[in-house]
């Protein structure tokens, strides 16, 4: 009688790891897509991604870069202060969007343009983005906004 107590229970313990281990690996496989991973411009240029992943960059809009196209493509180039990536942008940017100004950007890298598909840009006068601002101190270039 013991025997059959303890073999019930063994099956359910394992029974229960193989559960567990599947809805890990379904929760991993449904969020594969949702999560975009941030890289500075110095990351980008010093170890650049695949074309086939998705990532957010984030920066300083270059002073200067800013050039809109024939129809609804943009190009401008992002910076943190140590590097500069070109971005191209094919659509309508944020109200706020301008030069020396902080943005992120969302899409991927191809022969060494990013091609953004969605722009966030600041949302008032003090707001840059905890990811651009970590990485402009990590270039020594961050300048606390005045109160």
């Amino acid at each position: 009688m013991k025997t059959l107590k303890k073999r019930r229970r063994i099956q359910i313990v394992l029974v229960s790891i193989v559960a567990l281990a599947v809805a890990t690996g379904l929760i991993g496989y449904a969020l594969r897509d949702g999560i975009n991973f941030f890289r500075a411009p110095s990351a980008v240029i010093a170890e650049p991604p695949l074309s086939s992943e998705i990532f957010r960059i984030g920066g300083l809009v270059e002073e200067g870069t800013l050039v809109k196209g024939q129809g609804e493509v943009i190009t401008f180039s992002v910076t943190d202060g140590g590097a500069s990536v070109p971005v191209s942008f094919t659509g309508v940017l944020p109200d706020l969007f301008e030069e020396n100004q902080g943005m992120i950007g969302t899409g991927s890298y191809v022969n060494g343009v990013f091609i953004a598909t969605e722009i966030l840009a600041k949302h008032d006068e003090s707001y840059m983005p905890k990811e651009v601002i970590d990485a402009l101190k990590d270039q020594g270039v961050y300048v606390e906004p005045e109160s």
